[in-house]
């Protein structure tokens, strides 16, 4: 890849810029081990959501808030984001984000839990757009549900599927790239879906449930 085209790629993942409230909840969270999604892909969320004009959002990895304060920002104005997470603290911080950014609270639905748990209580096809960034190996149930619980229209919106460049690979053939490969090409061919996978940050897949 030439210099000139790493530059432009550079540029292009830098074009949008978070706001410092989403960068400060993004360094909180580092310290928990939460990693925050890339501005590129916090930028294309928020795209997404305006595009759906989305009312409900699932998002299944809270973190320290960052990708919910994307979502946010994009979803309409009544906008209800429900977000699940097995560490609670990682919660507590995303509602302190939340709050600073002047989120009202009924707008933010906090579940606190194993996503594999939780998801199987959401009723199907009422949501806009679902969006998963948690324990790898937990994402092809997690996209299961993801896609019952979407409504036609709806879009799901996956994080590192290309992970840290290693699923382009062949040679790699660790569990979570395994997974995340092998979940990829799935997906590109399931008959339910409009895919595309997107070079922003660490890797976004979206798709369109027909």
């Amino acid at each position: 890849m030439s210099t000139q085209k790493l530059a432009t790629w550079a540029y292009a993942e830098g074009f949008i810029a978070p706001s410092e409230l989403i960068e400060r909840a993004g360094a909180e969270g580092e310290t928990l081990g939460a990693v925050p999604v890339h501005p590129a892909v916090g930028a294309t969320l928020r795209l997404l959501a305006a595009a759906l004009a989305a009312k409900t959002v699932v998002e299944i990895g809270t973190g320290a808030g960052t990708s919910g304060l994307w979502l946010l920002q994009g979803m309409a104005p009544d906008g209800i984001l429900t977000t699940i997470d097995v560490e609670a603290e990682h919660q507590r911080m995303a509602k302190k984000s939340f709050a600073d950014a002047g989120v009202q609270p009924q707008r933010t639905r906090v579940i606190a839990g194993d996503a594999g748990q939780v998801l199987p209580r959401l009723n199907d096809a009422t949501y806009d757009m679902v969006f998963i960034d948690a324990n790898k190996g937990g994402y092809p149930l997690y996209v299961e549900h993801g896609i019952r619980v979407l409504r036609s229209g709806g879009v799901l919106a996956l994080d590192n599927m290309l992970w840290h460049d290693r699923v382009a690979d062949p040679a790699v053939r660790d569990e979570q790239t395994t997974v995340l490969r092998d979940l990829g090409k799935s997906l590109r061919e399931d008959d339910r879906l409009l895919p595309v996978l997107l070079p922003v940050g660490d890797g976004l897949f979206a798709a369109v449930k027909r």
